[in-house]
């Protein structure tokens, strides 16, 4: 007889130190998303693999933590949620260093500017400067997007290691999101490369119709690339990014600035860190 994993739990036999209602705990809160804010007791339980009296006793204890509320029916997660997500990145320090330039990027440019980290195939917006609404779908800090169809994802791919680029192209393979969207896996590798050698990016209307972007690496102390800004725009009245044009030349230079703060707030960089 064999019973389905709890996707909560590692494909691995987890160690001793594993805690496994942790886990599972963190799978409930990933059930949510922009798609799916509200969510049956039925609904969490499909959508986590686990029982419906398991998923039961998670969704109370965390409305008892107030991470989540409920009408008696349905389930939608509380802005306490956020307290999660800010606790990370307060640590990191990129959010508060890259939202002023953000927003000197933006006033300059008249355009919407973020900054995002990758977390496996996706990337998420950790900053964000809005001048107007390009999207369908609303962004904010914590909106997700497949990186491999985002300007910004494809910066954050370009610099992971090859055998890294394999398993996040092996973990989400391209799909397509509009009829533009890169979906050949071997154009896509090519597109990367050439990301790589151009230190920028650009994605014409592969995430949405009507919405192009550009974006740059953002480096940490090290040298290593830690984040990725953009600009976005409508691709029907903006021209197309060029070397050297006004707009790359600004990302570049905000995304050099960011980074220069970033070494400089890093621990040991010298007096101005505390």
């Amino acid at each position: 007889m064999t019973t389905e994993r709890d996707p909560g739990v590692p494909a691995t036999a987890p160690g001793d130190q594993f805690v496994q209602s942790l886990a599972r705990g963190l799978e409930v809160i990933r059930a949510f998303d922009a798609a799916h804010p509200e969510l049956s007791l039925s609904d969490v339980a499909r959508r986590t693999g686990l029982t419906r009296a398991t998923a039961r006793r998670f969704l109370l204890t965390l409305v008892e933590l107030g991470y989540v509320r409920t009408d008696g029916r349905l389930f939608r997660l509380t802005p306490q949620v956020l307290r999660l997500g800010y606790a990370y990145l307060s640590s990191m320090g990129l959010t508060d260093i890259a939202q002023p330039h953000l927003e000197a990027l933006s006033a300059q440019l008249g355009e919407s500017t973020s900054a995002s980290v990758l977390d496996g195939a996706e990337i998420v917006y950790v900053a964000r400067v809005a001048t107007r609404r390009l999207m369908m779908v609303g962004i904010s800090v914590g909106t997700r997007f497949p990186a491999y169809a985002t300007s910004m994802g494809r910066v954050l791919l370009a610099a992971q290691t090859p055998d890294g680029l394999e398993a996040i192209l092996g973990e989400q393979p391209p799909s397509a999101l509009t009829a533009r969207t890169i979906t050949d896996p071997a154009a896509l590798r090519r597109e990367i490369d050439r990301v790589r050698e151009a230190g920028w990016a650009v994605v014409d209307q592969e995430l949405e119709a009507g919405l192009r972007s550009v974006a740059a690496p953002v480096r940490g102390a090290g040298g290593e690339v830690v984040a990725a800004i953009n600009v976005s725009m409508s691709a029907l009245h903006s021209p197309d990014p060029a070397p050297g044009s006004p707009l790359v030349s600004a990302l570049l230079a905000t995304a050099d600035a960011i980074s220069a703060d970033l070494r400089t707030a890093a621990p040991g960089a010298g007096p101005a860190s505390s």
